[in-house]
């Protein structure tokens, strides 16, 4: 049994001096971290979802998060939020209550629009560093795109098939360096045609 010594990086452990990853991932050494490529969703405090309105009782919204937990947002006295079932929105995380709760704050209705779903682990690969990646495609298709942490992806506007196929692409390859420019390029051939 290897001994697990703490470790500064997230994912890692130390042993015999060595850093070892405890996931499949990409070691990103400006930040410090690993970057997992496989598993699941664990919410965290102020990270940006996308959901869907699945019940509306008493000014109180649950909405779904394609997670397991329960999703909700509660309308204060003074708020002019009004959304209605199957409303896609915008949100993000105030709070999460005993790992079973979580209390969503500032949504925003997401107007028309697709919805696709990828797995959780790959939205930091298709946002890209400092928002390179999304930036890129959203430029290129000419398409608003919000990003949840969930997996969840809204689409509007532009070319949604070559951003959808862009999406797909880093899906498959998000293990694969040099991704960036291969999309670039990818995207350059598709809006020549």
């Amino acid at each position: 049994m290897v001994n697990e010594a703490p470790s500064r990086i997230s994912h890692c452990y130390v042993d015999g001096g060595k850093t070892y990853s405890m996931v499949l991932g990409i070691y990103d050494s400006e930040s410090r971290t690993v970057v997992p490529l496989e598993g699941v969703w664990d919410p965290k405090i102020d990270e940006v979802v996308v959901g869907v309105v699945k019940s509306v009782k008493n000014k109180v919204y649950e909405v779904d998060l394609n997670h397991h937990e329960r999703s909700i947002i509660i309308s204060g006295k003074f708020d002019r939020i009004s959304f209605r079932t199957g409303d896609v929105v915008e949100a993000r995380i105030k709070d999460v209550e005993n790992k079973k709760t979580i209390i969503l704050q500032f949504p925003r209705l997401l107007s028309g629009g697709t919805v696709i779903e990828v797995k959780p682990a790959k939205v930091p690969r298709i946002v890209g560093k400092g928002n390179t990646m999304i930036n890129q495609i959203s430029e290129a298709t000419g398409s608003r795109i919000v990003v949840g942490k969930n997996g969840r992806i809204w689409i509007s506007g532009g070319d949604v098939g070559l951003v959808t196929r862009a999406i797909a692409r880093i899906e498959m390859e998000a293990h694969v360096s040099g991704l960036t420019e291969r999309i670039k390029k990818m995207l350059e051939e598709e809006t020549r045609r």
